[in-house]
């Protein structure tokens, strides 16, 4: 047996890199490759190719730059081909493009048929991939096309045929829930929608709460009342937008209660209004637990898409429920604050007053 002793972490500054070629990592393909002197090429790190003796390997962190200290590639783990993984997004790539500009939804079998493999096989890299089905990212396709058209549409109805439903049913069926509200209604800019709204001051300045008969669907945070009244008119121009009445007190209590003292949680319904892709993300925000952190990446990996961490930072940067949806929980991959909708000094205070137990709070928070 060819036992390859582990190089000490401690001495050896590529031992990272052996742990990746020991156990042969996928993972660690395309982040760097191995050439062995006494064949003369060079490998992936999957490469299940024998282990060479660490006195015989060195590292390289791109193909050419192997091939410029005179190795090969090797024919077996093939290392200046595409990658495995990479083959598999470009082929989800492919579908997704194929389902986005198809006048009607493709089959499940034509497009594993464009990306050359089993229709078994592609829904299971598909779904991996993006975190959804083939079938539901067309839905979600679909639906993000009608409310595209439903402001400039004649009817609804011709809106619905022009994002590509078949029928009206089917949408019904389907895609209504993903607006948030009516389809007239969202036409109209929320025409016919009554909101609730209440303005007052807490720790961290002005703040906004404003509330559907479905549950609060907006927490703004500023400086002065006036920007936050109009922010939630501008997300509203046809809805029906009042001061909240005397029962409304008590939620703007309650949502004030849970900006001061976070750790409380808020025992309120929530309307929460975005795409599929971004109520995922907002799910994701919302399992962080209270005085800890994540990172972009994180949520992208916790959400199936490693791949997606710019769209994760747009989706917190689109999160209008402060606080209650927590996007002041995620940090850079090196723990340093990024930007936050309502300033980075609001984020630094909340993590902060988290970290230290609540000091606004006098009750013991429940864990």
């Amino acid at each position: 047996m060819n036992v390859v002793p582990r190089p000490d972490p401690a001495t050896d500054p590529d031992a990272e890199r052996w742990a990746a070629l020991l156990a042969r990592d996928a993972r660690a393909d395309g982040t760097f490759v191995y050439a062995v002197r006494t064949t003369g090429v060079y490998c992936r790190p999957s490469c299940p190719s024998r282990t060479a003796r660490p006195e015989n390997v060195t590292f390289h962190r791109t193909c050419a730059e192997a091939e410029a200290a005179g190795f090969r590639p090797c024919r077996r783990c093939r290392p200046d081909a595409p990658g495995l993984a990479e083959r598999r997004a470009e082929a989800v790539a492919r579908a997704c493009r194929l389902i986005e500009t198809a006048e009607t939804e493709p089959s499940l079998a034509a497009l594993a048929r464009t990306a050359g493999m089993s229709a078994y096989h592609f829904h299971r890299v598909f779904k991996a991939a993006t975190g959804v089905t083939p079938r539901a990212y067309a839905a979600a396709h679909r639906a993000a096309g009608l409310a595209a058209r439903l402001p400039g549409a004649a009817s609804v109805t011709e809106a619905i045929y022009e994002a590509g439903y078949g029928a009206a049913s089917r949408f019904y069926a389907e895609g209504a829930a993903r607006l948030g509200m009516a389809p007239a209604l969202y036409r109209k800019g929320g025409a016919g929608l009554r909101i609730r709204f209440g303005i007052g001051a807490c720790s961290l300045g002005a703040i906004l709460v404003a509330a559907t008969d479905r549950g609060i669907c907006a927490i703004l945070l500023g400086d002065a009342p006036e920007p936050l009244l109009q922010d939630l008119q501008d997300r509203f121009p046809g809805a029906e937008i009042e001061g909240g009445d005397p029962a409304f007190e008590d939620w703007m209590a309650r949502v004030i209660g849970l900006v001061e003292a976070p750790g409380r949680g808020l025992d309120l319904p929530l309307d929460i209004r975005g795409t599929a892709f971004q109520q995922r993300v907002w799910e994701a925000l919302r399992r962080i637990p209270v005085g800890s952190t994540a990172s972009y990446a994180e949520i992208a990996r916790a959400i199936g898409l490693p791949a997606a961490t710019r769209a994760v930072a747009q989706a917190c940067g689109a999160n209008a429920i402060a606080v209650a949806i927590p996007c002041h929980r995620v940090v850079r991959s090196d723990g340093a604050l990024s930007g936050y909708r309502w300033g980075v000094a609001r984020k630094r205070d909340l993590l902060q007053r988290e970290a230290e137990g609540f000091p606004l709070c006098s009750d013991p928070v429940p864990t």
